[in-house]
């Protein structure tokens, strides 16, 4: 996913809790210097929220109601976020590690039978299977654990305010106050992603305008506090995207490339015949069959011809839309695939040092504690001070590069008792 392409921010995700659920995950990064928040002038954001007064009336809200709901101060950290999407900066080998792992498969199929009855309601109504939704669900929010924490008002006034994208956050600030105004979010200090994002299946407050949906029954639509609606709002999402839900069919396969693929041909957007594709060799990597013929299709090497491979259908096309990303969109189908019951990816990752599940990642935390560092409790999120901890013992064993990042090269050096 490029750095927020013109289109990064119009879908519910933008930024999305996978971006929290990383850093819950642990996902590995190098030993950087956080940086530092700009500061800001009071009476400037004063009259750049002043200034958005004509669009909230315009939405319908009354300027009482607004300088009540957009009284806030600004918090400028959210700021360096707006170039730290792990997206687009984590290896796709961590990113998945930490996403589609045991716990969150297990979780989600106790999630399945949990909900049953709900999700067989909404597969009925939109036409999306029960274990996309939920893979969307746990990606987002770790199934309604991870939220986000940051003040949804604050952040997006600052966002409206300053830094890149002004225009795109003001409109959202605007609709987050309607949401308010108008009810369907009761509480003014609901919280969210650093962008905005909130609720179990993290929309942006537009697309909640836009796409939520009262699938309870109880008058508002709640994404917040109702499982049903955030569960049915996401299917209808997915529906409603540009690409259009295709009840029944898949999002695509793992494949197995012929000898000598030019991967030039690979690309989201680089559309052929199944036929076109079975042609030139290309096979399921488990010997399935692939759809018919005249299906058209992609071909993906996100990580080079030597790693996984897929072939990809509009269906993967919808889930993409949800957040704009490979990544994203592959940690979706492939918890969704995990869900349906199977194993996971056949081809490993061409590097010698994959990523770590959460399980792994506080095995590794046990690890560092146990030599001394002070890295604060056993929770799998690979912090500021993990990392450094990991980078010292890198040095201390002559493990290269010396980058404190949390991969199976270290956790098995400790492991060994290096």
């Amino acid at each position: 996913m490029s750095r927020l392409p013109t289109h990064r921010f119009s879908s519910p995700a933008r930024l999305a809790l996978s971006s929290l659920l990383l850093c819950a995950g642990g996902a590995a990064a190098q030993v950087t210097a956080t940086p530092a928040a700009p500061t800001y002038d009071a009476a400037e954001f004063a009259r750049c929220i002043a200034g958005i007064r004509s669009d909230a009336a315009k939405a319908g809200i009354p300027q009482a109601a607004f300088d009540q709901l957009a009284d806030v101060t600004p918090d400028m950290t959210v700021l360096p976020l707006l170039d730290s999407q792990p997206e687009f900066t984590t290896p796709l080998w961590d990113y998945l590690a930490g996403l589609v792992d045991d716990e969150r498969v297990a979780d989600g199929r106790a999630r399945l039978v949990e909900h049953r009855a709900l999700l067989d309601r909404v597969a009925a109504q939109y036409g999306v299977d029960a274990e996309t939704v939920v893979a969307i669900w746990g990606v987002e929010s770790d199934y309604g654990r991870i939220s986000g924490k940051r003040p949804l008002r604050v952040s997006l006034a600052t966002l409206a305010c300053h830094g890149r994208r002004q225009p795109f956050f003001r409109s959202e600030f605007v609709a987050l106050l309607k949401l308010m105004h108008d009810g369907d979010l009761r509480n003014r200090d609901t919280t969210g992603s650093w962008a905005g994002a909130f609720g179990h299946t993290q929309f942006m407050p537009s697309t909640y305008a836009r796409i939520a949906v009262d699938f309870d029954g109880d008058g508002r639509r709640d994404l917040v506090d109702s499982i049903p609606d955030a569960l049915a709002s996401t299917a209808n999402y997915l529906k409603r995207s540009r690409a259009g839900w295709k009840t029944g069919q898949p999002w695509g396969y793992e494949i197995k490339l012929p000898a000598g693929f030019d991967t030039a041909q690979a690309g989201r957007t680089s559309r052929r015949t199944v036929a076109a594709w079975t042609a030139l060799g290309i096979t399921r990597v488990d010997g399935g069959a692939l759809p018919a013929g005249n299906t058209q299709a992609a071909i993906l090497v996100p990580t080079g011809a030597k790693g996984p491979a897929f072939i990809v259908f509009s269906n993967y096309d919808a889930i993409f839309s949800y957040n704009a990303a490979e990544s994203y969109a592959l940690a979706i189908a492939t918890l969704a695939d995990r869900l349906r019951g199977g194993s996971g990816l056949q081809t490993p990752w061409p590097t010698d040092d994959p990523g770590l599940s959460r399980a792994q990642r506080r095995e590794l935390q046990t690890l560092l504690l146990a030599r001394g560092h002070a890295i604060g409790e056993v929770d799998g999120m690979i912090g500021t001070a993990t990392r450094r901890a990991i980078q010292t013992e890198q040095r201390r064993i002559g493990l290269t590069p010396d980058d404190g990042r949390a991969g199976v090269r270290i956790l098995d050096a400790l492991k060994a008792g290096r």
